[in-house]
């Protein structure tokens, strides 16, 4: 089988469509192909349960002593993103995700999930991109791109993209990436944004990923109404927390009331406790309320 075989389920979880990359892992489970691209097609389908939050079937399935390190990898992202991991046990999953990717039979599976949850743990940045900056993979580039624009580096993340477009210019992959640095450009690269998320749309239909990113695209472009409606669409497809703070920053842009904002932020902050955005906002009131505390009067 020719490695292009596999474009479809790639494309479908790069957008988003989990359910359908796990039936096109099914689909073409017995045609012949090579021992990495079976290797490859277990991967991508077992990442598309743990982005569906199926955490204990992945840590099952990923729990054999003789899998790669690229499905281990995903079974100890399963286990860090699991509710019932405590907390306190994530550090040492970080460590274990170190130690995966310091060995010299790395795979480039193990080093990308590692560098997606070093991000997910908000404060191993340069972690994250040690993994993935040497560009092996397309994927690798992808996440690169996101690390630089998180850094500021607008700059860094159009080399890596231009690199991406000289190895695959019509990739989903590489779509998507143009499609951040354009919505982090600003309204003057808005439009072509959304234009390129209406396309794939068209094409692969919406999910809440697509629905979100041309959400966003609509905000860069001060089209608030716009934004409202695909989150509002995004929001019938599923809970998601992406959505949920895309819809705070929409209504913040309006200049919606607290009446509306505050109940959509108790639900973030109730369903998703351990969320980046809800810890970054405890951080910030403590500081708030630390402040406050040398400005009050007595009565």
């Amino acid at each position: 089988m020719d490695p292009d075989e596999l474009y479809t389920l790639r494309a479908q979880y790069w957008l988003g469509h989990y359910t359908l990359c796990i039936d096109e892992a099914k689909a073409i489970a017995r045609r012949p192909m090579s021992a990495s691209l079976k290797v490859e097609r277990e991967e991508f389908a077992l990442r598309a349960q743990l982005a569906l939050k199926k955490y204990d079937k992945v840590i099952a399935e990923s729990s054999s002593f003789d899998v790669t390190p690229g499905i281990k990898a995903i079974g100890l992202r399963a286990k860090y993103d699991s509710p019932s991991t405590p907390e306190d046990a994530k550090s040492g999953i970080l460590s274990e995700l170190q130690a995966i990717v310091s060995d010299p039979s790395v795979t480039t599976t193990a080093q990308l999930i590692a560098a997606q949850t070093f991000l997910s743990a908000g404060e191993m940045t340069k972690e994250a991109l040690q993994c993935v900056h040497q560009g092996a993979t397309l994927e690798h580039q992808a996440v690169a791109v996101q690390i630089y624009l998180r850094m500021d580096r607008i700059d860094l993340a159009q080399q890596t993209l231009n690199s991406m477009k000289q190895s695959d210019e019509e990739s989903v992959l590489t779509q998507l990436c143009v499609v951040q640095i354009k919505i982090v450009t600003g309204r003057s690269e808005a439009l072509d944004a959304i234009h390129i998320l209406t396309s794939l749309t068209e094409q692969y239909g919406a999910d809440v990923m697509l629905l979100n990113l041309t959400a966003v695209s609509y905000m860069a472009a001060g089209q608030h109404g716009e934004a409202e409606t695909s989150l509002a669409e995004a929001s019938a497809e599923g809970d998601d927390v992406d959505t949920l703070i895309n819809l705070i920053v929409c209504y913040q842009q309006q200049g919606k009331g607290m009446d509306v904002i505050v109940p959509v932020l108790e639900r973030i902050k109730a369903s998703y406790p351990s969320h980046a955005f809800v810890q970054g906002l405890a951080r910030v009131e403590g500081a708030f309320e630390r402040e406050a505390v040398k400005y009050k009067v007595a009565a």
